[in-house]
C-alpha cells in the first residue's frame, strides 16, 4: 500500500466529516475480527457501536483510538491520516468501562492528571477542571477522594478527565455496563444531554440495543466482522436492511415467503409487493398486527388463536397461532380482552422486505 503523507487529505474527505474509517480490517492470529469496515462520523454526532460479544466492535474502537493498528485500512479525522499516529498526538480520548480512575488521587488530581503529563500550567489547569466538573455537575466533590465516590460519580468523573483534554472526538466503551438498571437509564439521559451541552463528537460502543436506540444520531450495527447497516433509530427499526437487524432490534415477525408475478406468499398469508418472483423475506413488527376492522385492498386479512401473552406493562405481546400452524407474535395494549380464535389483519406496507443475512460474512 502507498502511504500518503499526514498532511495530505485524500479527495473522498473533502466534505463536513470529522472521522473517516477506510476498509480497515484487523486479525489477531488465524482470528478475522473486522473485515474491510468503512464508516464515516459526522462533527457533532452521538454515533454508537452496536453489536454482540465477538462482532468487532471494541477493536473498532481500540483502532481510532490509537490502541491498535489496522492490518489494512485507513482511518483519518480532521483531514489527516492518523492511523500511523500514536495515541497521545490524536485529539481522540478514551472513557473505559471500568473508568480508570487512580484510587489514590482526590477528584481534582484524577482529572488534572493528563494536563499536568503535558505541562499545562498551574492556573489553566485549575481553571480547566473546575470548567469540565461543571459540565458532569461533580464540582461539588472537587477535593473528594475517587474511593469514595459512587459507581454515577466516577463514570461523571471519568467523563471530565476525558473533556478536560478537549478532544474533537471522545470514544466510550460501555461505560454504563457497571451500573443498576435505575442508575444506568439516569446515566442514559445524562449523557446524551452532555453530549448535545458540549457539542462533542460521541462514539459509544454497547452490546445493548435499548441503550443504542435511546441516545444515538445513528447505530452503526457490527456483525461477524462486517457492517450490517448503519441508520438512525428509527430507519433500523422501521425499515431494517437485513434478516438479521430485523431481528436483532427489538422484536420482529420474520416472514420467509415466495414472490410470484407480484404476490408473496407465507403459508395461508398472501399480499402485493414489488419484489422479483424467487424466495424472499419479510420483517413484519408485531404491533402492526391487530384485530381485524376496516379492511381496505391493502389489508392481509388471516384468522388465528391466541395461544399465550406475555404482559409488558402498557402492552401484552401475544402469540397467535394461523389455521396452517404459522405462529405470529402481535402487541396489543394490556387489558385487550383479545382471546380464543379470531379475525387478525396488518397492511401489506409494514411487511418491509429485507435482504437474506449470510452467516460469517454479515452484509
Amino acid at each position: 500500500m502507498t502511504e500518503q503523507p499526514a498532511s495530505m487529505s485524500p479527495s473522498t474527505t473533502a466534505d463536513n466529516t470529522l472521522l473517516r474509517v477506510q476498509a480497515v480490517a484487523k486479525s489477531f492470529g488465524a482470528a478475522t475480527v473486522l473485515k474491510s469496515v468503512s464508516l464515516d462520523v459526522m462533527p457533532s454526532e452521538f454515533l454508537t457501536i452496536l453489536g454482540e460479544s465477538g462482532s468487532g466492535k471494541t477493536t473498532l474502537l481500540r483502532l481510532i483510538a490509537g490502541f491498535e493498528r489496522p492490518d489494512s485500512g485507513e482511518i483519518w479525522m480532521d483531514g489527516q491520516r492518523i492511523d500511523q499516529l500514536p495515541p497521545f498526538q490524536r485529539r481522540v480520548h478514551t472513557v473505559f468501562q471500568n473508568y480508570a480512575l487512580f484510587p489514590h488521587l482526590s477528584v481534582f488530581d484524577n482529572v488534572a492528571y493528563g494536563l499536568r503529563i503535558h505541562k499545562a500550567g498551574g492556573k489553566e489547569i485549575e481553571v480547566r477542571v473546575k470548567e469540565a466538573l461543571d459540565m458532569v455537575r461533580m464540582a461539588s466533590f472537587i477535593q473528594a477522594s475517587s474511593t469514595k465516590l459512587s459507581g454515577g460519580q466516577q463514570q461523571r468523573v471519568a467523563l471530565a478527565r476525558a473533556l478536560v483534554q478537549r478532544p474533537r472526538l471522545l470514544l466510550l466503551d460501555e461505560p454504563l455496563s457497571a451500573l443498576d438498571a435505575s442508575l444506568r437509564r439516569q446515566m442514559q439521559s445524562e449523557l446524551q444531554s452532555l453530549q448535545r451541552d458540549v457539542g462533542i463528537t460521541f462514539v459509544f460502543v454497547t452490546h445493548d440495543q435499548h441503550e443504542a436506540m435511546a441516545l444515538s444520531d445513528r447505530i452503526a450495527l457490527l456483525r461477524h466482522g462486517n457492517l450490517e447497516q448503519v441508520a438512525t433509530p428509527h430507519e433500523l427499526y422501521a425499515h431494517p436492511a437485513t434478516t438479521y437487524t430485523a431481528a436483532f432490534i427489538g422484536q420482529t415477525n420474520l416472514l420467509k415467503s415466495v414472490v410470484q408475478d407480484g404476490i408473496a406468499r407465507c403459508g395461508s398469508l398472501k399480499w402485493k409487493c414489488s419484489q422479483p418472483n424467487g424466495p424472499a423475506s419479510f420483517s413484519l413488527r408485531p404491533e402492526r398486527i391487530t384485530p381485524a376492522s376496516l379492511s381496505l385492498d391493502t389489508t392481509v386479512s388471516f384468522r388465528a388463536t391466541v395461544s399465550s401473552r406475555v404482559f409488558q406493562g402498557a402492552t401484552e405481546l401475544l402469540q397467535v397461532a394461523c389455521t396452517d400452524g404459522q405462529q405470529l407474535m402481535a402487541s396489543l395494549p394490556a387489558g385487550n380482552g383479545i382471546s380464543g380464535e379470531c379475525e387478525w389483519q396488518f397492511e401489506a406496507a409494514d411487511a418491509i422486505f429485507v435482504r437474506e443475512s449470510s452467516d460469517g460474512k454479515g452484509a
